[in-house]
């Protein structure tokens, strides 16, 4: 099966953007390919057909594979994209979206700098917890609009596909900024002011995983900020369930499927054996590269997993180590207590340098990878596999 490409064509006056990169038709994906059980963490630059990874071509080819797999295993299949209208009042973004005979309509708030513009933008899950730029833009994202936390199947999404689609909560707001960058596309840049070439994403907790999964499912995102995610999010499912079972008070897969409809139904049926999956969640952090992606944690929370956290971010960071642009992934990790989503002023330096390199086009440094946590990660506990310079 060849894996989905999905093309936006704007109007003629704007640039073709595309939510999925066009992937070669030398790639192809394996649905039944035969891997190994594993407790470590799978190698990112193995092909389902055996072939270890050599060249920037073979990994377009592996983060099609990628995608394939999370969708099948974990999220549930992102809809193509519909067709899509939209129109400003004020401040407010109006988006409509109808596919066969059923519409939906969902609005965002877009706050602009003073100046003409166009500016780069911050889509942010329920308005973002994170220091903003002054010359950024923010635009306010409603997730919880598109798809409830709880009940399944409620919200306008399955609105739109159904109370029974398979996909979960988190491919659902994936679906929803899609639909928000083509609406801004659409629109152009005399009207909404947001240059849609520099856009950044971000939430906290379950919504800094939404933000993280978005971006992995959209190519258009410039930048990816998700906070405090925790497990389904930068966390792996594999170390996760490592420290639990040594006494850990954290949140691992057998848990997080019997809470919220986050992950899709057929998600449950690899919660208790997280060890079968082809992947964990180092190549879903992998698959935004080579874009730029900061991840920020807080070590002082166990049931935000800081060992799982930290040690799957710095196995995701080796695939952009490999691809050459190492510094385009950041780590920062920093004990601030309970105080969930409260980002400490410890960790604003790394989050301006990421808005000022990858939005502001500044020459910065963001080669940073940090922890203060109190715990030992040893790489080679977790990561069996070598890391290619690929070419």
């Amino acid at each position: 099966m060849k894996f989905l490409v999905i093309l936006f064509v704007s109007f003629t006056s704007l640039s073709t953007a595309q939510e999925i990169s066009p992937i070669p038709t030398t790639c192809t994906i394996q649905n039944n390919a035969a891997y190994p059980t594993s407790s470590k963490l799978p190698d990112p630059f193995l092909l389902a057909n055996g072939k270890r990874l050599s060249t920037k071509d073979e990994w377009v080819c592996k983060r099609a594979e990628i995608r394939d797999q999370i969708q099948r295993y974990e999220l549930g299949r992102k809809p193509a994209k519909p067709t899509v209208s939209a129109t400003m009042t004020g401040n407010k973004l109006n988006i409509s979206c109808s596919d066969a005979s059923k519409y939906i309509s969902f609005t965002a708030t877009i706050k602009l700098p003073t100046g003409a513009g166009p500016f780069p933008a911050l889509i942010a899950f329920e308005g973002g917890s994170i220091p903003v730029p002054t010359d950024v833009a923010t635009i306010t994202y409603s997730n919880h609009d598109i798809a409830a936390d709880d009940p399944r199947g409620k919200g306008k999404f399955y609105d739109l596909y159904g109370t029974s689609h398979p996909a979960g909560a988190l491919m659902a707001w994936a679906w929803g900024v899609s639909r928000v960058i083509d609406a801004i596309e659409l629109l152009g840049p005399a009207l909404t002011k947001i240059d849609t070439k520099r856009l950044a994403i971000t939430g906290c907790s379950r919504n800094g995983k939404g933000a993280l999964i978005a971006s992995a499912f959209d190519d258009r995102i410039s930048l990816t900020i998700p906070q405090e995610g925790g497990s389904g999010g930068p966390g792996c499912w594999r170390i996760v369930a490592s420290i639990k079972a040594n006494g850990t008070k954290t949140e691992d897969a057998t848990q997080i499927v019997k809470g919220d409809s986050w992950f899709s139904t057929n998600f449950s049926s690899y919660a208790a054996n997280v060890d079968v999956m082809p992947y964990d969640h180092h190549m879903l952090m992998a698959l935004i590269s080579p874009r730029a992606l900061l991840v920020i944690e807080n070590s002082g929370i166990d049931y935000l997993g800081p060992v799982s956290t930290y040690g799957c971010s710095v196995a995701a960071r080796m695939v952009f180590e490999s691809l050459g642009v190492g510094s385009s992934m950041g780590v920062s990790q920093a004990s601030h207590g309970s105080s969930h989503c409260s980002m400490p002023a410890s960790q604003n330096p790394e989050v301006a340098a990421f808005f000022g390199r990858f939005l502001g086009g500044k020459d910065v440094q963001t080669d940073v990878v940090k922890t203060d946590g109190k715990f030992s990660w040893v790489r080679e506990q977790w990561v069996e596999w070598t890391l290619p310079l690929l070419v």
